[in-house]
């Protein structure tokens, strides 16, 4: 799925004329340093989050051998599984818990943990507009400037939101081009020519694909169509001449961000997200000292887990999640507002026969299946789970057996009807939407 419809606001604040902002000096932080300040970061997760591989629980682990020696009969070897349930503070199945294993997209629970520790929940990457020229009766008579910070989900929603506000600022002409800086990226497209002509079709819908119209036509009735006419070219810049700013994009916070990375595992966005952070070894790092576990037991070639040297210990993806549940506490969030709640939240899961309330994410590579999070139970409450496997694509099968196990495991415990708050997302969050913000 290439992007959700994302219902914007446009909120206009400061003066009613529109006044000069100069852009940075020249020996300010560079765009892409400045999306990475932390001013308060958010406190990191109490240590030791990691179990030791003591003896587990002997009747979890029986029914555990049993899931693996089926696997075993049918031609995969147990040396390629990974299995690490816990509930609290005990350790109640490991198989081979500790060694790192290819982890497909459960590199995302990684890049989400390191994205929270570096920015905090409610952080929004800012886009910035701005002219080299001036504004007269609603002509910009020069370039107009888009100086990108990171953003990863500026899709087609945001493009309209942004032309229709520059429209209510009186603007619909630009005589020069558009110049694009800056780390600034449009429906996933990285390359910033590309970006940059995306954003100049979202901003005149005279010129739209039908694309940009079907996304129009899932917002709100009686959203404007924006009309802004930029007759130059798209240009990128590394040094972007000195403007006058006119407006600031604010994306989602970013809990709502990796939310919808999370749900439908977009690749994209989680390198977008990786890359703001600093890359794979920032991560991998970060993840790492996060959860509590040796830096041998998360080894990432990327943010997204598209890649089999993409390995992580079923150990170490337990205490991420861990980390992660910590983390959003002081915001009165769970890892409900991070991941999937199946049987609420649509997503890369449907389908799936998984039990109700589970807190989950999946990863899947051609030979690499992998599932983990939380499963609530009324005996043992919230269960920590890692499921890893490999060793053949047999995908299907796979996913069929750790539907089974998660289900055994769910009637042995106890099910519950729905996602216990201790899961559940925060509701009062749901209305939460991308800001545009006039200069002043």
């Amino acid at each position: 799925m290439r992007h959700s419809a994302l219902l914007v606001c446009l909120l206009l604040v400061g003066c009613t004329q529109l006044e000069a902002a100069k852009s940075p000096p020249a020996d300010s932080p560079k765009p892409e340093e400045a999306s990475r300040k932390v001013v308060f970061p958010p406190p990191a997760p109490t240590a030791p989050l990691a179990l030791a591989p003591t003896t587990p629980d002997p009747n979890t682990s029986a029914i555990v051998q049993q899931y693996l020696s089926k696997l075993s009969a049918q031609g995969y070897s147990q040396a390629a599984q990974g299995i690490w349930i816990q509930s609290g503070d005990t350790l109640l199945a490991n198989h081979q818990g500790t060694k790192p294993l290819s982890a497909a997209s459960l590199t995302k629970v990684a890049t989400s943990l390191a994205a929270l520790q570096t920015f905090g929940a409610d952080h929004r990457f800012e886009t910035v507009i701005g002219t080299t020229g001036t504004v007269e009766n609603g002509i910009v008579k020069g370039d107009l400037i888009v100086r990108g910070g990171s953003d990863p989900f500026f899709v087609w929603e945001e493009a309209i939101a942004l032309g229709n506000a520059l429209n209510q600022l009186g603007i619909k002409q630009v005589t020069g081009d558009l110049i694009v800086t800056g780390q600034f990226f449009m429906n996933f497209e990285t390359d910033l020519g590309k970006a940059g002509t995306l954003l100049k079709e979202g901003l005149n819908s005279k010129t739209w694909s039908g694309e940009a119209i079907s996304q129009h036509q899932t917002l709100p009735a009686g959203t404007p169509k924006p009309q802004i006419a930029i007759a130059g070219r798209v240009k990128v810049a590394a040094n972007p001449p000195q403007f006058t700013q006119i407006a600031t994009h604010r994306s989602l916070p970013l809990a709502e961000l990796l939310k919808k990375m999370n749900r439908f595992s977009n690749n994209a966005m989680s390198e977008i997200v990786a890359s703001s952070v600093g890359g794979a070894k920032v991560v991998s790092l970060k993840a790492a000292q996060a959860a509590g576990v040796p830096q041998n037991e998360v080894i990432l070639v990327n943010g997204s887990g598209l890649a089999v040297e993409n390995r992580i210990s079923p150990r170490a993806v337990c205490s991420m999640f861990l980390a992660i549940d910590q983390l959003l506490k002081p915001a009165k969030m769970t890892i409900g507002d991070i991941f999937a709640i199946v049987g609420n939240d649509q997503g890369i899961l449907d389908g799936r026969k998984l039990p109700t309330g589970l807190v989950t994410k999946s990863g899947s590579l051609n030979e690499v299946s992998a599932l983990a999070g939380a499963l609530p139970t009324s005996q043992k409450g919230i269960v920590w789970f890692v499921i890893m496997n490999g060793g053949g694509a047999n995908l299907e099968g796979f996913r069929a057996g750790q539907e089974s196990l998660l289900n055994t495991l769910a009637n042995q415990w106890g099910r519950v009807p729905t996602a216990p708050n201790e899961l559940a997302s925060n509701r009062d969050r749901a209305n939460l939407k991308s800001v545009i913000e006039k200069a002043n």
